[in-house]
């Protein structure tokens, strides 16, 4: 939603130049900012951006209609996401972590400034004592994913932006009527208001096997819905609707102090391309927690190697659809690749068609190029047929934005036979040339996804009738 909140925010800039100022500072000042302070110990930047998503369960003030006895016991955390965008900023990862997940909770400061002991308790426990510091500290011990920015939103926020929005369409297995959750609909379609949507996303037993897990995967068809209805139903393009959007978001959120405007607008321009299709929602893996029936713990070594695969940006696909033909495409194995190194930086291209090998190309020669500022990927004007498959597939597991191939090779300095791919079998078809540049962007790591996510995978495809 910030991506979206600044591509908003930026056509109303363009098209209402006259006092396009005054709207920026006014939208700017609606906004509530904490600052986020975990210590200098804090994972790796990888160039992915990654930011917390916590749904807030205070009842203070306008959300005292949903528990008014509940209104000393603070503020907890019943919705805890990490939205991972992949560094070329073309997929889009939504990360839920149970509620009921045991977890050590490493020290941390509570909400008054004391030093709360590092333990195991309930992962939202490091919400409600030690507030969203406490929580980011923990999901980053966890993960080893460095998190860039969070955004809280409360029940009363939630409902002004599904409403700004003008509903989403929800489906419903059969009729419900929670009183915990105040929904009361019948099976079937409805577009539901913010009420309502507050209500679906918020029922535990009502629906599903009554599980939070079940929750957690309507809330991801739930947010795909939203998605869905910003990028395609006209808001950007509707001024009057979009400006409710952006001022019911700027009103409904608390995000940390590093996220200003001018870095949603920053965001949006870097993911402006994506869409609903390219969002996918995931439940980190658990089981059954051997002390507590009712709580989870993470499930390993499936969990560990899903967080490997996050911070290696490595897309999250589902199980292909039975009986339904996938799309043809290159493999890498039918690929041969000619590396040239042109950065003038000794043994490159070696260290790089050691990487594509792994990868599985087949890497032909290697050698050196004239120095280029540029990374370019080449096949032989000859083979403008097939060729340009060929080149995308290497294309593919470069680092940041895609390249485009491009017809014509050129003169190698000299090169060499690759000797590192003994027995492997070489296939026909072109062979592709990478000139390596000082632009160089790294080559994209593969690792497997756990077996036990696949069946957990929520996209634009899903079922919504959970």
């Amino acid at each position: 939603m910030l991506g979206w909140v600044g591509i908003g925010l930026t056509f109303v800039l363009v098209a209402v130049s006259l006092g396009a100022y005054a709207y920026y500072r006014r939208i700017e000042g609606g906004i509530d900012r904490e600052v986020i302070d975990v210590g200098a110990s804090r994972p790796p930047e990888t160039g992915a951006l990654n930011v917390l998503l916590v749904g807030s369960d205070s009842r203070e003030g306008d959300n005292k209609k949903y528990g008014p006895h509940l209104k000393e016991i603070g503020e907890r955390t019943d919705t805890i996401m990490l939205l991972h965008i992949s560094p070329n900023r073309d997929k889009a990862t939504m990360i839920s972590f149970p509620r009921d997940s045991m977890v050590m909770i490493p020290e941390c400061r509570s909400r008054t400034g004391a030093v709360l002991p590092g333990s195991l308790r309930q992962i939202n426990a490091a919400f409600n004592e030690g507030g969203i510091n406490c929580t980011i500290k923990t999901l980053e011990s966890l993960t080893n994913i460095k998190i860039n920015h969070f955004v809280k939103v409360d029940f009363t926020g939630f409902k002004g932006i599904i409403d700004a929005i003008g509903g989403i369409e929800i489906c419903l297995p059969k009729a419900v009527n929670d009183p915990k959750s105040k929904l009361v609909l019948g099976p079937g379609k409805h577009v539901v208001n913010g009420e309502q949507a507050l209500g679906y996303v918020r029922t535990r037993y009502a629906l599903g096997d009554g599980s939070d897990l079940s929750r957690i995967q309507r809330q991801q068809v739930f947010l795909t819905k939203v998605l869905e209805a910003v990028t395609s139903g006209g808001l950007l393009t509707n001024p009057v609707k979009l400006n409710a959007f952006l001022e019911a978001a700027a009103a409904a959120v608390t995000v940390d102090s590093g996220l200003t405007l001018d870095r949603m607008l920053d965001i949006a321009n870097s993911v402006k391309g994506l869409t609903a299709k390219e969002l996918k929602g995931i439940t980190v893996p658990t089981e059954p927690y051997p002390p507590d029936k009712n709580r989870v713990q993470f499930s390993e070594p499936a969990a560990r190697d899903f967080f490997e695969s996050v911070r290696n940006d490595v897309e999250v696909t589902a199980t292909p659809t039975p009986g339904k033909a996938a799309a043809v495409k290159v493999e890498n194995k039918q690929v041969r690749v000619q590396v040239l190194n042109g950065t003038g930086e000794q043994g490159k291209a070696v260290q790089v068609a050691d990487q594509l090998a792994a990868q599985g190309f087949v890497i032909t020669e290697v050698g050196n190029a004239a120095v280029t500022d540029t990374t370019v990927i080449r096949y032989a004007k000859k083979d403008t047929a097939d060729g340009p498959g060929y080149a995308d597939a290497v294309a593919a597991r470069l680092s940041k934005e895609k390249k485009t191939p491009v017809a014509g090779k050129v003169r190698p300095v000299n090169t060499q036979p690759y000797t590192s791919q003994a027995g492997v079998k070489v296939p026909d078809g072109p062979i592709v040339q990478l000139v390596i540049g000082k632009d160089w962007p790294g080559v994209r790591v593969v690792s497997a996804i756990p077996d036990s996510l696949k069946d957990k995978v929520v996209d634009s495809t899903t079922n919504p009738c959970l």
